[in-house]
């Protein structure tokens, strides 16, 4: 178990094992087909985002490339300034009904 940053409740990483377990308990597939499941989901959600395609997942948020210019680092030991080359990031952005959830704390627990 880890420690959140914003509180002392303890919190579970959720891994593609935990979200396999869950499809094999709420839809009935067996545990190898559950988890081939997850992989596929994920795999086309990975491979639209790497594409440079908006996926947006209703009531969940918008996974999206963004280009970050290029802008001017410190090195922290020496404090020399170098250059820090223009790139691609991927960012995530809440649906309102996801920032609602986590600030109401009525997250729904889907795993359990």
């Amino acid at each position: 178990m880890t420690r959140t940053h914003f509180d002392s409740k303890e919190t579970h990483t959720v891994t593609r094992a935990d979200l396999a377990e869950a499809v094999y308990g709420r839809v009935g597939l067996s545990r190898a087909d559950s988890a081939e499941m997850v992989e596929i989901v994920l795999g086309e959600i990975s491979e639209a985002i790497a594409r440079g395609e908006v996926v947006k997942l209703s009531s969940f948020g918008s996974f999206m490339v963004r280009m970050k210019g290029e802008r001017v680092g410190r090195n922290p030991k020496t404090g020399i300034e170098v250059p820090i080359t223009p790139r691609k990031v991927m960012v995530f952005k809440p649906s309102n009904i996801m920032k609602q959830r986590i600030n109401e704390g009525t997250a729904v627990d889907v795993l359990k």
